[in-house]
């Protein structure tokens, strides 16, 4: 039978982030001297501590950081990404598809949701309204039980972000944990979860460049509890293939690697 891998290692984490507006925007780089995804780094640290190794990586690494051997020993991956999403090369999209199917789990941040491995794993638009003018963002729970909401206070209150709103499409979530409200009315659906093959994915919204999100105490608690959430606990990773048994025959089965050919 099948046994569960320990869970008392350290959570393995791999922050991913652009890292084009730092560099050619001074505002951008006044907020995240060291890139956005060291304070998205720094804040998962932060926040659990010796219960995470957490590593970044950036869109201009060979291999964009995201190798085979790279994913194949993460639990977690966290993805940050908005004015370069075409530069990410599809094999290296394929191969991150394939890790989440497989168990990987995926945390996907802000503009993240235009990026392609989202588009690939929600298989829509997932277009939205949105309007850069300071909004006030208010994050509100819904599901003060799930433990992503753990710790959070309701509600999270940013002073100034990016507005996103409805209707975002995307496919129904498996859960609405947070929905934000802003300045001009607008609502969103800011933190949902998905699970796609044996990965779990929590996209949560708010975290634009222009503003010092990242730096907010209580966004940077959810994106931990997020790193903690989608963790998959697997023996071993694997993607889910469709398997023929015997009569009594509970465990092994006769495998196909794809759809059945007669």
């Amino acid at each position: 039978m099948p046994v569960e891998a320990p869970t008392d290692r350290p959570i393995r984490v791999l922050v991913w982030g652009e890292n084009r507006h730092e560099k050619l925007q001074p505002n951008v780089a006044a907020i995240y001297p060291d890139g956005m995804h060291a304070t998205i780094a720094e804040g998962i640290r932060e926040n659990l501590g010796d219960g995470a190794n957490v590593e970044t990586a950036t869109l201009d690494d060979p291999e964009h950081g995201l190798t085979e051997k790279v994913l194949a020993n993460l639990d977690v991956l966290v993805w940050w990404g908005h004015a370069a999403h075409d530069e990410v090369a599809d094999a290296v999209v394929e191969r991150v598809h394939r890790h989440v199917l497989e168990g990987l789990g995926l945390v996907v941040l802000h503009s993240g949701h235009w990026s392609k491995i989202f588009g690939k794993l929600m298989g829509t638009t997932c277009t939205l309204r949105w309007r850069s003018d300071r909004d006030r963002e208010l994050v509100w729970t819904i599901d003060p039980t799930h433990p992503i909401a753990q710790g959070i206070p309701n509600p999270i209150v940013i002073p100034e972000q990016e507005m996103y709103g409805e209707f975002f499409d995307v496919p129904k979530p498996d859960e609405i944990i947070f929905v934000s409200g802003f300045t001009g009315g607008e609502v969103f659906r800011s933190g949902i979860t998905y699970r796609r093959g044996f990965g779990r994915i929590f996209y949560f919204s708010p975290g634009d460049q222009d503003y010092p999100v990242y730096h907010h105490k209580d966004v940077r608690k959810v994106i931990a509890n997020g790193v903690e959430w989608v963790r998959t606990v697997r023996a071993d990773r694997a993607t889910p293939t469709l398997l023929r048994y015997d009569r009594d025959d509970f465990y092994t089965g006769h495998g196909y690697e794809g759809a059945m050919h007669n």
